[in-house]
């Protein structure tokens, strides 16, 4: 048999691509889930049950965009029209946020309570530019690199793809902190959407849909609810458990990740945070990559539950981390977000090779549900209630919040080890399909 040329499938116009449209999309990501938590928190005075609400409205809004858009693509058979116009829109909107102040509501809306009223108007936005950020990204770019790759060469592209957010999280703290340091909103959130809405534009001389992605003449109505049907359940069995596994991982990745930056200045005290998070998420995004190959070597589900556990000492690690000890906090965060990539590269590139491949965007709706949607919902929620049971308080403007402590990390660790029982689920399933496919092996 004539061996099969490594990375014959892609070539250097689509690695090009993911590299780009990923990281483009993900520094428009990292400033809304980590920046505008900051926005609300610091700049319009909302707390951090706003912060819950505000991710949990965004979730709902990219669940269910990405599911309409996402068979809505499959229909039309075509990608690359939702990822250049939503990128464009994306980036206006984005740019746009740094003028939503509470001096603004307050003349705009001649309000009494203009905090509130600017807070729910942050809230608002948000679902706003997540609408056009789904159908972009987690719609149509999804989709797209589902239709480019194959099962040889998608855990390096899942590797590849899951350390842009980390290289995305590297240029905001290096390029555009010091924007926020000195209370240059307006510039920051300008400088970020010209940039997302420049990709857009790109995209029309870059991105190509590939020439024959299958059809699905069902219904468009009918796809729908295509993937929340129990029969659909039952007929990919291991990609719901997939779903599972990564549903909880997300989760126990959100409890704390809204709260990381207010975290770090008001609990560590670290207000110059951007060199160790950056050495943090270079080594995590390094390990990423590095893994991605051996991943596609040795199987995705074999790293599963190895890189789960690594990922749960990760977390208790981080609850004795301090802000007098650099080293080990940054010890202890490479080896949190190094196993958090690592696993979610695997349970990423799994999701894909069981995905249908006539329901390519249908199913990037229902991923949604469970690595966004859920997750988003509960884990933040989780994270507020521990924070809002401890004694750690700061004082601004006459308010006292409760700020986070490190039993966040904590309560991180307890989930997450909920996501080694699907996980342990799918390699069973796989080890008895791998053996009833072997002659004269018994399974």
């Amino acid at each position: 048999m004539k061996k099969v040329k490594e990375n014959a499938a892609l070539g250097a116009r689509v690695w090009g691509s993911i590299v780009i449209f990923g990281l483009i999309g993900q520094l428009a990501w990292v400033v809304e889930n980590m920046y505008f938590n900051v926005y609300l928190f610091n700049e319009i005075g909302g707390t951090a049950n706003d912060i819950a609400a505000m991710v949990a409205a965004s979730a709902i809004t990219a669940a269910v965009t990405t599911l309409f858009i996402g068979v809505l693509s499959d229909k039309l058979r075509r990608r690359k029209v939702f990822i250049t116009f939503g990128y464009i829109i994306w980036g206006i909107i984005t740019a746009s946020f740094g003028f939503i102040t509470v001096e603004n509501t307050e003349k705009l809306f001649h309000t009494a309570n203009a905090v509130s009223t600017a807070a729910a108007l942050v809230i608002i936005m948000d679902c706003v530019m997540t609408f056009f950020g789904s159908t972009a990204s987690d719609a149509a770019f999804n989709s797209w690199v589902t239709d480019v790759t194959d099962e040889k060469n998608r855990g390096r592209a899942e590797a590849l793809m899951q350390a842009m957010p980390l290289l995305a999280i590297i240029i905001v703290f290096g390029v555009l902190d010091s924007f926020k340091q000195r209370g240059d909103w307006q510039t920051f959130f300008i400088i970020v959407g010209a940039a997302t809405t420049a990709g857009g534009i790109l995209g029309f001389f870059l991105l190509k849909d590939k020439p024959k992605i299958e059809a699905n003449n069902d219904s468009y109505f009918k796809n729908i609810f295509y993937g929340f049907r129990p029969s659909t359940v039952r007929a990919n069995k291991e990609l719901y458990i997939t779903f599972a596994a990564f549903c909880i991982l997300n989760i126990a990745y959100q409890v704390f990740m809204p709260y990381i930056i207010i975290y770090l200045e008001l609990s560590l005290g670290i207000t110059d945070y951007a060199v160790p998070l950056g050495v943090i998420l270079i080594l995590a995004a390094a390990i990423s990559v590095v893994c991605g190959r051996a991943i596609d070597k040795f199987g995705k589900v074999k790293f599963m539950i190895p890189s789960i556990i690594i990922l749960i000492g990760g977390f208790v690690f981080m609850y004795f981390a301090t802000g007098n000890n650099l080293a080990l906090l940054i010890t202890a965060g490479v080896i949190m977000m190094g196993a958090y990539l690592v696993t979610s590269a695997a349970l990423s590139a799994t999701i894909r090779d069981y995905t249908p491949k006539d329901k390519v965007g249908l199913f990037q709706g229902i991923r949604m549900v469970f690595q966004v949607l859920l997750p988003m919902v509960i884990g933040p929620y989780i994270g507020a209630a521990v924070i809002s049971n401890n004694n750690a308080t700061y004082e601004e403007l006459g308010t006292v919040k409760h700020i986070p402590t490190s039993a966040i990390f904590l309560a991180s660790a307890a989930v997450a080890f909920f996501a080694v029982i699907p996980s342990a689920v799918l390699y069973v399933m796989q080890k008895k399909k791998e053996n009833a496919d072997t002659p004269g092996t018994s399974a």
